[in-house]
């Protein structure tokens, strides 16, 4: 019989199936935020890859669904792009890798190591870049505290593991200091830190001299100010899809997130450039559904912790404007720092009157709680009449919450007063601060 190679190669191809094919649309339309790209099956939320002229591929996520078309916001330099430039999707990019060999690096928003180092190596699980929050029937409560080893915030704003803060400063309030020194001083099995929308200049200032040796035990997540809205807001997922898998393993993660303001911003250039409508002062509603989406993925599961510390810019002494009231009404609590606080010597700036820690009744006892409260009364009297009492026009005797606060003041002074890079154990801030409120009794509260 006469071999016939049609039929053979016929018969090869009816037993490997068909080959597969590629899915490849195209460039429709393009601008400096946002790319009009045509592909079969587009969905929200995927990633496409972008086959640029003698350059390398650009990345971009599809945040808006026209009628024949998708737009995508660019996640690097969208400069080289053209009309008919073929288009794919990224599927991968749907997914980072993480595991213990993290520690101690810095990634971008994508989760590839942007420090100089090797790729990211190691035993690595896939885990999905969006999750949604844990069940809340499911979470475990907030029963502890945690220790952050500055004396303020431990005696009289007592926050709990699992807790979401938040750190409400103005410019050169000294955030980045606080953040830092939490990062060092608190008990922790693993940190993930996430510097979104920061200067440039400021970002290996923070890891090597604000961060230090407490590096080691961190995951840094970094996305920078010149960087496109799309990565500011994709690191932000970035950092919370580590601190959940490490969460998932059992273990209590500091996630210290500066700034959600600045993934707001970030998030109202996208819903701008998709067409949103503007609402609250200029925010497009998408701002106000991913703030809560964001913090709610923190917290207490049924594994493990994660306590979040993020920060929050304010321009003036209230917390009113749009950014501030949403992350108040999600938060468990807030630290409110300011910078004229710092010029008096105290240390950390934190206005103990105008914080508030919504679980320390459940982390501390009656007796320090007490003890709390009465500091707080003390500093919002003499705060009221500082003024008077700086020109010596204060009448002893005229109140006595400001008396009080007087002949306590150069304990509550030295009390105020804290080395950022000196630790206190928390039975001896709890011990100092009942030895200003109740001087002789130098044992802490039972």
């Amino acid at each position: 019989m006469v071999d016939d190679p049609i039929a053979e190669a016929r018969a090869r191809l009816s037993l490997a199936g068909p080959a597969p094919i590629a899915a490849e649309g195209r460039v429709v339309a393009a601008r400096q935020d946002l790319i009009g790209v045509r592909l079969a099956g587009l969905r929200l939320g995927d990633t496409v890859s972008i086959a640029r002229s003698g350059l390398a591929p650009l990345l971009a996520e599809v945040i808006a669904l026209e009628e024949d078309h998708g737009l995508a916001a660019p996640l690097s330099d969208p400069r080289g792009v053209a009309r008919e430039d073929p288009v794919s999707r990224a599927d991968d990019e749907a997914e980072l890798a993480v595991g213990p060999s993290l520690l101690g690096r810095v990634l971008d928003g994508h989760g590839r190591a942007r420090d100089g180092g090797p790729a990211v190596s190691g035993p690595l699980a896939r885990v999905p870049r969006h999750r949604r929050p844990p069940d809340p029937m499911l979470r475990a409560p907030i029963a502890r505290p945690f220790v952050t080893g500055l004396r303020l915030i431990d005696s009289c704003l007592t926050l709990g593991v699992g807790q979401r803060v938040g750190l409400f400063a103005g410019p050169g309030a000294g955030k980045s200091t606080l953040t830092g020194a939490i990062v060092r001083h608190a008990q922790f099995d693993v940190a993930v830190v996430a510097l979104i929308g920061e200067r440039g200049r400021e970002v290996r200032s923070f890891l090597d001299d604000t961060l230090g040796a407490a590096r080691a035990r961190a995951v840094t997540v970094v996305a920078t100010s010149d960087e496109p809205a799309a990565m500011r807001v994709r690191a932000a997922h970035t950092a919370l899809s580590v601190a959940e898998h490490f969460r998932d393993q059992g273990r209590h993660v500091l996630l210290v997130f500066d700034s959600l303001t600045r993934v707001a911003r970030a998030q109202r250039e996208l819903g701008l450039a998709a067409g949103e409508a503007v609402t609250r002062r200029g925010f497009p509603p998408s701002v106000f559904g991913l703030l809560p989406r964001l913090i709610e993925r923190c917290g207490m599961s049924a594994e493990g912790a994660i306590t979040a510390v993020m920060t929050v810019l304010v321009e003036g002494p209230t917390l009113d404007d749009p950014i501030a009231e949403e992350a108040l009404s999600v938060l468990d609590g807030h630290l409110v720092l300011r910078g004229e606080l710092l010029t008096r010597g105290q240390s950390p700036p934190v206005d103990v009157v105008a914080s508030v820690s919504r679980t320390m009744p459940q982390v501390t006892a009656e007796a320090q709680r007490d003890d709390a409260a009465t500091l707080k009364r003390w500093l919002a009297a003499h705060e009221e009449r500082r003024d008077l009492i700086a020109l010596g026009a204060y009448a002893r005797g005229s109140d006595p919450t400001t008396d009080a606060a007087l002949a306590r003041w150069p304990l509550i002074e030295s009390f105020l007063r804290q080395g950022m890079h000196r630790p206190d154990p928390f039975d001896e801030s709890l011990a100092a601060l009942a030895a200003v409120v109740r001087p002789g009794r130098r044992e802490g509260p039972p």
